[in-house]
């Protein structure tokens, strides 16, 4: 994948930058591994507003991603690298030698014509999904599950990888990319590799426009609120917050605040935390 610039037409074509699309060998979905996917748009089964800033976009239909890479021992091939709107990586069409389709995750590297496989005995290459316990120490994976056969959860955006560092008893300790070190049961599945379409980290959009595409609305800073609207908002001027530090618009600690349930029980598993 290359990036592609424009000329400096309009104030909105002097930042944008887009993929060229060079990977992408089928241009529309597979049918049958299409559906229609209710975007909530921010809102509660009431329609009450309870994530801000979502909305809009374009029409998206939802690709049927195999997470899981539950059709073992089945040689597969790739016979397409597509686009997919609901996520910054690409995705794979690949045939089981039964005739069943399905999409992956493109790993980087992975391109027409490969050949793939799920199993306890598959070989060490990129697009097998094999058990933790299978793989060796250093090697880069992605798709990882959390609870076996639920399917991969973690490590999934485009460029993303983590590293197998450690095997002991019934858990194996993984690196991952956010650089928290975690313990994850060893029959859980993973997929060897890392996720393609790493430029996408650097792409830019260039102008509102193609936020709003995505489904993003206007965020508006609190500080030039009211401050009947926001606990930052008020005074004359560029005021400060007037606060020990920042504040959500509902008065709660923001920026830096740990906000994780200090009881939740799978804390036991992770051995160092992200940044």
């Amino acid at each position: 994948m290359g990036i592609r610039s424009f000329r400096p037409y309009t104030p909105g074509t002097r930042q944008a930058t887009v993929s060229d699309f060079s990977d992408i060998t089928k241009s529309k979905p597979e049918k049958s591994l299409t559906k229609y996917n209710h975007r909530k748009k921010g809102r509660n089964n009431r329609g009450v507003i309870t994530c801000r800033h979502r909305g809009g976009g374009h029409k998206r239909l939802y690709r049927q991603i195999d997470f899981r890479r539950d059709k073992r021992d089945l040689l597969a091939e790739v016979i397409a690298i597509e686009y997919d709107p609901n996520r910054n990586a690409r995705i794979a069409l690949v045939q089981y030698e039964d005739g069943e389709k399905r999409y992956i995750l493109q790993p980087a590297g992975l391109g027409v014509g490969d050949k793939i496989i799920a199993g306890e005995n598959s070989p060490f290459e990129t697009g097998n999904a094999l058990p933790l316990y299978k793989i060796p120490l250093g090697t880069e994976i992605h798709n990882i599950e959390l609870y076996a056969g639920r399917g991969g959860q973690m490590v999934r955006t485009a460029g993303s990888f983590a590293q197998l560092v450690a095997k002991d008893g019934d858990y194996v300790t993984i690196k991952l990319p956010s650089k928290e070190v975690r313990m994850v049961r060893k029959e859980c599945y993973a997929t060897i590799g890392k996720v393609g379409n790493a430029e996408a980290r650097n792409l830019k959009l260039g102008k509102a426009g193609r936020t709003r595409h995505l489904g993003r609305r206007p965020q508006v800073r609190g500080s030039v609120m009211n401050p009947v609207d926001h606990p930052h908002g008020g005074g004359e001027g560029r005021a400060p917050i007037g606060r020990s530090g920042p504040v959500t618009p509902w008065g709660k600690p923001a920026l830096g605040k740990k906000t994780r349930n200090k009881k939740k029980r799978s804390s036991a598993l992770i051995v160092r935390r992200r940044r």
